[in-house]
This record gives C-alpha cells, structure tokens and sequence, in this order.
C-alpha cells in the first residue's frame, strides 16, 4: 500500500474526448477533466459556473422552424441584435426589446420574404445603416436604421446592374454591315438590314478583329445601343462577316435562376458568393457602387466574377473578409492572394485554393484571435483557417481534435470575444442533437482550448453575440406546452430564465413561469423552491438589497481518473483511493466534493439568516471511504451560489 499527493493545477484543457481516457501519454490528460458541464474555464486555469440568463421575451411558436439571430452595429453607442422568425424581425439593444417598432404598435418589423425556412441558413452582410440579408431562394433584402432605435424599413434590394450568363448559349453571323458612331463608351449601332430584335437586349456582338458590345437597348431591326466592354479599333464600317451575335444571356440572378447565397463588404466592393443556378461563382460590384455588378470595360474599378473549378463541386456557403477575401465552399477553402495590399481588380483576380475540408451550409463562420472558424462540412469538427508565413499560405486546423464528441449536429455558432483578462474567447456552439451549447474558451497565446458542455432545462436553439452580450434562443416546456424565449447571459445570476431585482417580497411578472417550481435567492440567500402560481411567488422574507427568480442548472465537474505518472509505471489497474482533497477557491460561496458539501462558514448566532461571504483559499474535503478502480473527483453544487475552483490536491492510496 502506498500513498501519493497528486496535485492538478488547473483544467485548461476542459473536457476531453472519452477516447482519450487511456492517452495519459498527453499533457492536455493531466489538466483536462471527463466532465465538464455548466461551467467555463477560466484562462487562469480555474473554473467557475457559467452564467445565468435573463428572461427578455416570448417568440411566436414558428420559432420552432427556424430562427437566425444577426448582429447590427449601427455607431460606436448603437448596436443591436436582430432576431429573425418568421417573416418577423424582433430588435434588442443593451438587453432590452425594442418596441413599437416604427410607432406600429408591433414590437417586430414585418419581413415578408425571411421565412422560417430562409432564416435558419441566410447569410448577412452590413455597411454603415444598411444591412443586406442572403439567400439562394430569396432576392436579397436591405434593412435600414433609421433616426431612432425603432425606425427600421425593409426592401428588395435593387440593382443598378445584374451578371449575365448564356444559360442556352447561341452563336450566329447575321449578314448585314454594321456602322458605329463611335469605337468606345456608349455606342449607336445602325445595321444595313433589319436584323435585331428586341429579344437581343442584353445579348453580344463580337467585332474581328477587335471589339465586344452589349446591347443595352432595342431600337428598331436596324439599330440598336450598346456599350463597349472591349472597344472597337475605329468607327469605320463592319463587313457583314466580321461580326457574330450571341444570344442566350439573361440575369444569372433571378426567380427563375436563383440569388445569391452569401455576402460581404470588402475593400470598397460587396461581394457575392452562390447561386442556386451558378453555385461556385463569386461576383464582385464595381467599387464604391455596390448593387453595380457591370464589368464594363474590365478597368481596376469595374466589377469582377469568378468560378471555383477544382475538378470537384465546390457551393459558396460564406465569405469572410480578413486578412484576405476567403471563400468558404461545400469543397474547400480558398482565398483572393493579394501582393503588398494591392487591391483586387478584374485583371489581378486569382482564387487560390487552400484546404479541402469544406464548411457546413447554414452556420456562419466566425473570427477568433485572427483564425476564421468553421463548422466542417460533416458537423463533426471543428477547425481554424489562420495564414501561416511557413507555408505563404492558409493551414486548417482542427480545434475540437481532442472533445469532437461536443460536437452533435452543430446549427448554429457565435462568438464572445473577450473583455478582459479575465475571461477568453467564448465560442459557443449550438447542438441540434441535445439542445445543448458546446463552450470553446480560446486564448491562442496561452495555447489554450478548453471546451465545456451547457445545459439547460429546456433546448437552445440560436445564439448571438452583440459586443459583450450574448443573447440565445431557447425552447422550454412551461405550464405542459412549448414556448420559445429570448434571454440573455448574466454574470451576475445564477439561475436560467431568471427576473431580478432589488427589493420586495411578492414578485409578480412571472408569468412566463407559470405552474414552474423555480429557485428563489434573496440578498444572497437561497430559499426553499417556490411554484409560480398567478404569474407571482412570495418570498420568506423581503429582499432588501436584490433578488432573482428562476429555474435551476446544475454544474457537473469530473476529473480524469488519477495518474501520478510514477517511475513504476501507470496504475491504472489498480484499485486505489482518494483520502483526503485540498481545493483551492476564489470567491465561492457553495462547492460539494465528491458528494460532501465544503463548509465555507462555522454555525454560530452571527451567521443566522445572512448570505454566504465568498471565499478565497484552500478548503479541505475528507477523510473520504473505499476503494475504486478509477479514483476521480466530482465538484458540483446543492444551490445556486457562486463557483469559482482553482485548482485540486489530493491524497491517493493506491492497493499492491
């Protein structure tokens, strides 16, 4: 028999992959947990519980089809977060709604052609007050700010000029002469027979030796105008001979054809990726003018187009405009090289393939510390796209290499960046298979990937991030039906769906928690379970300084089984127990370990009916009985309090 003191300093490495359980041969085993459930890791190393979330609002029941949130930073004291269901658009700014949107007397903006079905996979793109919204079977929208937080307007975006595409592509040599009445810009063509039609506006002419022509109006079978997008030699004569007509262009955006499936600005241009009918081209507006897609003459300022054939199918699913313009595809992942920051340009266009993992459909990509983060075309992996000056070039790596069974139909993603040092990157991750949010706490220059699962008592269905407000979507069965709430993340509650307050001892208003039993916690202290009856619960006592009303989530912390890397060798197969653990706090008021709750104040006349101070130090848990094959460790909580555990030391017997 002997006894070892194991110490595990911190849990950077979150929760681990159950794979991994026999990987002791890693340094991510030794700081990693089994479990990991309803807290964050802190980039200092500890852990503390996740935050709790406010109750908003109540969406309609088509929530349940589909739903998108999008961020809308309109000015440096103007953001908000644009919820989307249904043909309905909710406004939220600071955490609160927006209502009487445009003195309508509706709290939502009506958005007919944003049905459930397009909400849960468009793309968005914004510039100063406009914000344009993508999707292949709906003509792009354009959302406006207007003077106030309610004044919003929506339209059909309108084009000053649309691509076009020879779907049915024809070519024929017309005999007559044609005479121009000048060999550039707009020009006026007059035939020598009556062979135009109006059918031929927006179709070619081909000059030889030199000369490309659109026709841009029908004026009668012997003239037409046009404009040049490679201009003629002169203005002399063409021979019936030196001229070819093609026919068989039309809008390569349309109802027939499709629209557009993703956008975004970039340097001056608004870029289009996908269409239902062309669904690995990209397309470029003229700089400055962004619903003018002409190519014109191809000068550097004209608008651009590009296929993405690699000998496979590659869809443009997102666009993302960092470092450089990258292009995400069911295929791949490709960028537009630029050299010293020249800017792209219809004779400079390139599109270079990077990585061949491709992106799901429907969740955005997200940047975290530099890298573009997506969703793998499968759903079950996580990756980075970061430029690498090793290779001159884009890498992908995957983040959730070591927890990918967090991931479990991913639909939805967002990201939290952070607002100090004492928190990381947040990249939360909503699972379509559970409910439940997979939480990434990134820090790349600590190396740090510390992922972590949360639940709720109900399902999350949609998360966004607005600044430092990070708002979700969540489906909850209340008083035996399914409802659909807007809340919002807190970290000064600990419960979810949560009102808080100040004083008071009827708290009324509660109605969207009617016939739940729920957690009430008064100046600190937590009562015993309340029902929402009425819309209202009565307190024991009158809250004096705050309150919060709410539904309960548990945190459930495991450790890996104990390996103290001895010289003898692993003991893995030994029966072994835990005797005694010191745990190390930082202001928490309630922790049990290992089923046995740590005492953070003594009995006394002094303590009776006052809040748990927070504690900051070592506590100690023990003795604790038998033996085990695994020898773990469980941290969680009997109520609702602040958790914040720093690091673990144990002592270990381990049977010879």
């Amino acid at each position: 028999m002997s006894r070892i003191i194991r110490a595990q300093t911190n849990f950077t490495s979150g929760e681990l992959d159950p794979k991994l359980r026999a990987r002791i041969d890693l340094q991510q085993y030794f700081n990693g947990l089994e479990t990991a459930k309803n807290v964050v890791i802190q980039p200092q190393g500890g852990l503390v519980r996740r935050d709790g979330t406010r109750y908003l609002t109540e969406l309609p029941s088509s929530t349940a089809n589909g739903v998108r949130m999008v961020h809308f930073e309109f000015s440096v004291n103007d953001s908000y977060m644009l919820i989307f269901v249904n043909t309905q658009m909710y406004v939220f700014k600071d955490g609160v709604q927006i209502t009487n949107i445009n003195g309508s007397g509706n709290d939502y903006l009506t958005v007919t052609k944003v049905t459930s079905s397009i909400a849960s996979e468009m793309c968005w793109a914004q510039s100063a007050d406009t914000l344009i919204l993508a999707h292949q079977d709906m003509i792009p929208q354009r959302i406006l700010r207007g003077a106030n937080d309610a004044s919003w307007t929506v339209s059909d975006l309108s084009f000053d000029f649309i691509p076009k595409y020879a779907y049915s592509f024809s070519l024929s040599n017309p005999s007559a002469t044609l005479t121009p009445d000048q060999p550039d810009g707009n020009i006026t063509l007059t035939a020598s027979t009556s062979v135009f039609t109006s059918s031929h506006v927006d179709q070619y002419i081909n000059v030889s030796p030199q000369g490309r022509l659109r026709i841009v109006s029908y004026v009668s079978g012997t003239k037409v105008q046009a404009i040049s997008e490679v201009p003629l030699f002169d203005d002399s004569v063409i021979a019936s001979g030196d001229w070819e007509l093609e026919e068989g262009y039309e809008d390569t955006w349309s109802v027939t054809r499709g629209w557009p499936r993703s956008a975004v600005f970039y340097e001056g241009r608004l870029y289009f990726g996908g269409a239902t009918s062309r669904p690995s081209t990209l397309w470029g507006s003229r700089v400055g003018q962004f619903f003018n897609f002409d190519p014109g003459e191809s000068f550097d300022d004209a608008a651009l187009e590009a296929t993405l054939d690699t000998g496979r199918f590659n869809a443009i699913v997102d666009l993302y405009a960092g470092r450089n313009l990258q292009i995400f595809t069911t295929g791949g992942e490709f960028y537009i090289p630029q050299t010293l920051g020249d800017p792209i340009t219809p004779a400079t266009l390139a599109v270079q393939e990077q990585t061949s993992n491709g992106c799901r459909p429907g969740i955005r990509v997200v940047n975290v510390d530099g890298a573009t983060v997506f969703i793998q075309r499968q759903g079950k992996a996580l990756s980075e796209f970061i430029f690498s000056d090793t290779v001159n070039g884009y890498i992908a790596t995957k983040i959730s290499l070591l927890s990918s069974h967090l991931l479990k139909s991913p639909s939805d993603m967002a990201v939290r960046n952070a607002t100090s040092t004492d928190e990381g990157n947040r990249l939360l991750i909503i699972n379509a298979d559970d409910g439940s949010i997979a939480c990434y706490t990134l820090l790349r220059s600590q190396e740090i990937i510390a992922p972590t699962e949360w639940t709720t008592d109900g399902e999350y269905l949609s998360v966004g991030v607005d600044i430092s407000d990070t708002y979700v979507v969540v489906k909850r069965n209340v008083d035996g039906g399914d409802v659909y709430y807007v809340e919002l993340f807190d970290p000064d509650l600990t419960l979810d769906c949560a009102k808080d307050g100040t004083t008071g001892t009827t708290i009324t208003g509660l109605s969207f928690l009617e016939g739940e039993t729920v957690k009430a916690i008064r100046d600190g202290i937590v009562e015993s379970d309340k029902t929402v009856t009425s819309g209202e619960v009565t307190l024991t006592d009158a809250a004096t300084s705050s309150y919060q009303i709410g539904l309960n989530y548990t945190p459930e912390v495991t450790t890996l089984p104990v390996e103290p890397r001895l010289a003898s060798g692993p003991i893995r197969g030994f029966k072994k127990r835990i005797l005694e653990i010191n745990s190390e706090h930082f202001e928490s008021q309630a922790v049990t370990i290992n089923g046995e709750q740590v005492a953070f104040r003594q009995f006394g006349e002094n303590n009776l009916d006052q809040s748990v101070q927070p504690f900051t130090g070592v506590k100690r848990s023990g003795p604790l009985l038998g033996f085990v094959n695994e020898g773990k460790i469980t941290i969680s909580q009997t109520v609702p309090l602040k958790m914040n555990v720093l690091a673990l030391d144990y002592k270990v017997s381990v049977g010879q």
